[in-house]
């Protein structure tokens, strides 16, 4: 019988793609940009002259996609939520390519009966041929029914605290009604992002945005208004509340030199849903 504790010992297979332009525009689609399509910032990302790909993009491409979903995981997956992402890039990333990755899952930590157990899992992007990194993937999520079971004690949420003083930037962004039925073309299948009864099953009142698309999002408003011309090298954060399509998001941003620490709130329900974010743009001659 498959238990969630054994995820350490699984095998994944390796997963290639050839990606191109038309990936990379409907990715910038999928985080709703083009919203405006006289914003040359926007269009940068979905229009094929001067295309540009975003960092996040690295967090689909050879994706496994849900596979916590499959039988031999032991995950009740109707109740599983992200936690949190980071993306590491080694240049910026191309608009089009031939990658592969295998993901593993390196930690099942038990939170206790009814709290959940934490899974992190990791996964390096490399280029065919020649095997060149482009990114390393850092994942995690909380499978809210499988807790419990007597394994290690999970660790405190880690990342900083934001800075007591005032944002450096806020930087609104309204996500569209029909955002998460069009970001999950991008690879991420989880039926809880577009079933009404999948989404009332696990206690939403309605499909929730997925977590990376929120990150997709604040990587966007910081690497236009934050970061130099090549864009971040480095983003993360913990997901730390819902967004449902058609929210008003702000990201707040503050400045420590290069480094951009970052969180991003809901405005309409006045609620943290991106803490502890971190980014790095690129410096020097990457490429």
């Amino acid at each position: 019988m498959p238990h969630i504790r054994d995820l350490p010992q699984r095998e994944f297979p390796a997963i290639e793609q050839r990606y191109d332009e038309r990936d990379t525009l409907l990715y910038g689609l999928g985080l709703g940009l083009g919203q405006d399509p006289t914003d040359p910032g926007q269009l940068r990302h979905v229009y094929e002259e001067g295309l540009a790909a975003l960092p996040t993009q690295a967090a689909v491409l050879a994706s496994p996609g849900f596979w916590m979903q499959e039988p031999d995981t032991g995950i009740q997956w109707q109740h599983l939520v992200a936690a949190g992402h980071e993306v590491e890039l080694t240049a910026p990333l191309p608009v089009r390519g031939h990658v592969v990755s295998r993901a593993r899952v390196t930690q099942v930590f038990d939170r206790g009966a009814g709290k959940g157990a934490l899974i992190l899992w990791e996964r390096a992007l490399t280029e065919v041929p020649g095997g060149r990194v482009l990114a390393h993937i850092r994942c995690s999520a909380i499978a809210r029914a499988d807790g419990g079971f007597g394994g290690p004690t999970a660790p405190r949420p880690a990342g900083p605290a934001m800075p007591e003083r005032p944002a450096d930037h806020r930087l609104d962004w309204q996500t569209l009604p029909g955002q998460a039925l069009l970001y999950r073309l991008t690879g991420d299948m989880n039926p809880l992002h577009a079933s009404p009864a999948v989404a009332r099953s696990a206690g939403f009142e309605r499909p929730i945005l997925h977590g990376l698309c929120t990150l997709g999002i604040a990587a966007y408003l910081l690497g236009r208004h934050c970061a130099g011309p090549q864009g971040l090298q480095r983003i993360g954060a913990r997901y730390t509340g819902v967004v449902y399509p058609g929210d008003l998001l702000r990201t707040e941003v503050w400045k420590d030199g290069d480094a951009l620490a970052f969180r991003v709130v809901c405005v309409d329900r006045d609620k943290v849903v991106l803490d502890g974010g971190t980014a790095l743009p690129f410096r020097g001659d990457a490429a």
